[in-house]
């Protein structure tokens, strides 16, 4: 077990950690969690070893092996396969010494340990996490001097998963990793048969892989039992419980105070009135649970919306120079799409984004866009882009060359710069603040569509639910390409893969391109696990039992489709009043064979949506019967 006593630690003025304790048990797999700056990476360094507690102390078992991603990327000229393998210090100690060994009772005893430890079956391993994570066997085997520092962290993530250590220590694992990467990640960590503590943002890896949270506020540590959707649902039941406590003190105070004020006085009651006077003295005060506030993301709605579709693609390729890296593109986007961007690194994303974007031209085909389209696109790579030396208010006052500082500095409040934060240097803001700002030029003219490109990376969990009410509120199209889960299944109405040379629709949820990316990684075969996909391995089990499912999770995904029915009905309507004009097919033929296209597309995937509803319906009224 792993103790945290009464540990206290400064960084500069702030106090991060005050007489803070918590005890976690061998095994547990837990996700840490707490805002932006709270200190958890500093705990980290403290458990490691790197950095001594003020006061108090870390208890960490003596022959616990840690394992933990080191914050530089590795780099070299050796291969990653052998990266990864050197990893596993005592079976590269022992295949050293075997070289060399001269005693046959040591040769036969290393080779005996070289079988304990399974070394001969190393390289298929590490083989498995480097695929697992984005690596193929070519990639595998050449030098990470070839790769960038976000690939190399990948590298250095699948060493520390190789070595298996007995306490796994994840900062941000995903940061580095596309959505098939990361959905890889929270299937190997659900199976992993260490302690782990992950700190993470992303609510899908902390419902699949914790079974404990450890939660940092104001200095303090809670552990608390479950996954973090139990988390959050103990801490709001907690937290209107001591709103109660609270509201019964205040009225069991106001009480006492009224006696001692009216009878303190008097002859006959001065004893019982000094009674109460005590009595209130030794009152404890119930502390409420006070939840900082989370600033919401301002985005800007299109003045006036665009007659669809925005995008229309005919068999159209792009790519770099002359060589192509999509081609048969062949589709259209509405002006309140919302579209989740599904595929490997490497595959095009970007690519298909820029040309959306109109920041690639197509090298074949016809590519129309509305004339009067504004985009805005936001990638976190243009965080190099900002002048470290400016401030939030520069960076706005280049946008508003006439407006006058009252204005600017109230542009700058909209986007979460208010007062002083605004003149802040943008060397100093943090990693969450950057994308804020980021996010605000982005889309500070209203833009038609919104092109974002992982845009949670460094964002906490609240930030991350702000973020979503933004995009549900913003009247616009939107591009979506993240490794969040969460933000795809509550943002996306439509999945696009983009995968072997071209982008088309994706014919299934979140669960179904999970499945396909696991069945990818191991071979073609799914490994569920009871934690993360319990409920297929038990219809797996027992097919007499496949459709006595969760009914309010049928009903969530009723209202889902629902909604999708709807939008698709009313798409339908506003392309038939297009088409009801005659001067379409006279003066205007190229758009009406366009809007023919999106009418068969968005018929079929209304049918789709009917059969899904019929189908819920049905299962929910044989549950009702049941």
């Amino acid at each position: 077990m792993i103790h945290l006593n009464d540990i206290t630690y400064r960084l500069g003025p702030r106090l991060l950690f005050d007489a803070a304790s918590a005890a976690l048990p061998d095994g547990a797999r837990v996700g840490f969690v707490g805002r932006n700056g709270a200190g958890k990476t500093t705990l980290f360094r403290m458990i490691s070893g790197e950095l001594d507690p003020e006061g108090g102390a870390i208890s960490v078992p003596k022959q616990m092996r840690l394992g933990r991603v080191e914050q530089e990327a590795p780099g070299g000229p050796g291969t990653l396969i052998d990266f990864v393998l050197e990893a596993d210090k005592e079976r590269a100690a022992l295949l050293d010494e075997a070289e060399t060994a001269t005693d046959p009772t040591r040769i036969a005893d290393i080779h005996t340990r070289l079988v304990d430890i399974d070394a001969h079956a190393a390289p298929s391993r590490a083989s498995s996490i480097l695929a697992g994570l984005g690596f193929d066997f070519e990639a595998q085997n050449r030098s990470l001097s070839e790769f960038s520092g976000g690939w190399r962290m990948r590298v250095a993530l699948a060493a520390v998963l190789f070595s298996a250590p007995d306490l796994l220590l994840l900062d941000e694992p995903t940061n580095y990793l596309d959505l098939e990467g990361t959905l890889w990640l929270i299937d190997y960590l659900a199976r992993y048969p260490a302690t782990i503590i992950v700190i993470s943002h992303d609510r899908d890896l902390l419902d699949a892989v914790a079974d404990h949270i450890l939660h940092l506020d104001q200095g303090k540590l809670t552990v608390w039992r479950g996954n973090y959707t139990s988390f959050e649902k103990q801490r709001r039941e907690l937290q209107a419980v001591q709103l109660k406590h609270i509201k019964k003190e205040e009225e069991q105070r106001k009480h006492l105070q009224a006696f001692v004020d009216r009878f303190r006085a008097s002859a006959t009651k001065a004893r019982q009135a000094q009674s109460r006077i005590k009595m209130l003295a030794r009152m404890e005060t119930t502390t409420a649970i006070i939840d900082q506030d989370v600033l919401p993301f301002n985005l800007p709605s299109p003045e006036k919306p665009l007659a669809p579709p925005i995008v229309a693609m005919e068999d159209a390729i792009v790519g770099y120079g002359e060589t192509p890296i999509l081609k048969r593109l062949s589709l259209s986007i509405s002006d309140d799409d919302r579209i989740g961007l599904l595929g490997s690194n490497g595959n095009g994303k970007s690519t298909f984004a820029k040309l959306v974007a109109g920041r690639l031209q197509a090298m074949q085909g016809k590519v129309r866009r509305s004339s009067k389209m504004k985009v805005g696109f936001f990638a976190q790579h243009q965080v190099d882009d900002l002048d470290a030396r400016g401030t939030p208010y520069t960076h706005v006052a280049e946008l508003m060359r006439d407006g006058t500082e009252a204005k600017i500095r109230g542009r700058c409040a909209q986007m979460g710069f208010p007062n002083v934060k605004a003149d802040t240097s943008i060397s100093q803001l943090s990693g969450g603040e950057k994308a804020r700002l980021l996010m605000g030029l982005a889309t500070f003219d209203g833009p038609h569509l919104l092109i974002l490109d992982e845009p949670t990376n460094h964002l906490d969990i609240d930030s991350r639910a702000a973020l979503i009410d933004a995009l549900n509120t913003y009247a616009g199209a939107v591009i979506l390409v993240s490794h969040d889960r969460h933000l795809l299944e509550a943002c996306a109405d439509r999945l696009w893969l983009v995968a072997d040379g071209t982008v088309k629709p994706f014919d299934g949820d979140m669960d179904d391109y999970r499945r396909v990316v696991l069945a990818a990684s191991s071979g073609g075969k799914v490994k569920p696990d009871k934690k993360v996909d319990a409920e297929a391995a038990a219809l797996e089990k027992k097919p007499e039992v496949a459709k006595r499912r969760d009914p309010g999770h049928l009903r969530r995904k009723l209202e889902t489709v629902d909604a999708r029915i709807k939008k698709f009905g009313e798409l339908l309507e506003r392309i038939d009043s297009a088409l009801a004009d005659p001067d379409i097919f006279t003066k205007q033929n190229g758009r009406a064979v366009t809007l023919g296209a999106q009418r068969r597309e968005v018929e079929k995937a209304l049918d789709i949506a009917e059969e899904e509803w019929l189908s819920l319906t049905s299962e929910l009224d044989e549950i009702a019967s049941a």
